[in-house]
């Protein structure tokens, strides 16, 4: 196949804009102007590189019915939304588990409304813990000894 017909394929088949609204909105209802998506050069190699190295999986997706597809990428979503919620409660349940670790993160949240504490103690948590694990690993890669 020539390289054209090889780009013109692809630009068919990996279209980065859609042709009809969105779950068949028309009307008052549609979006005034189709969207546009954008396209990171990075990201489109990567993807590429994983359909040339599995063409029967790629072959697999372009024979989903679209209403498969398009449950598939839901549930993708899904499973996303359950990994960051067992990360939060996890983050939650270590902050709890030490009383001293709690009050300090009260004290910080102290102010905020009620509704809003605990989703703030799970972010700074969760972002104190990447910075430990990323600092250890910089240790580690220099040879220090890492103390819990």
């Amino acid at each position: 196949m020539t390289p054209a017909i090889q780009n013109k394929q692809r630009n068919l088949i990996m279209s980065t804009k859609t042709k009809t609204p969105p779950n068949g909105a028309t009307g008052a209802g549609a979006p005034a102007e189709t969207p546009t998506y954008r396209i990171n050069p990075e990201v489109e190699a990567k993807i590429d590189a994983h359909i040339k190295d599995n063409p029967k999986y790629w072959t697999y997706v372009q024979a989903m019915p679209r209403e498969r597809l398009e449950r598939t990428v839901v549930l993708n979503e899904v499973r996303e939304l359950d990994r960051q919620q067992r990360i939060r409660e996890g983050v939650l349940k270590q902050i709890n588990r030490n009383p001293e670790l709690k009050r300090a993160y009260d004290l910080l949240v102290k102010d905020l409304p009620e509704d809003q504490k605990e989703g703030v103690i799970a972010q700074i948590g969760r972002t104190t813990r990447r910075a430990v694990a990323r600092v250890q690993g910089q240790q580690q890669a220099k040879g220090e000894a890492v103390g819990v």
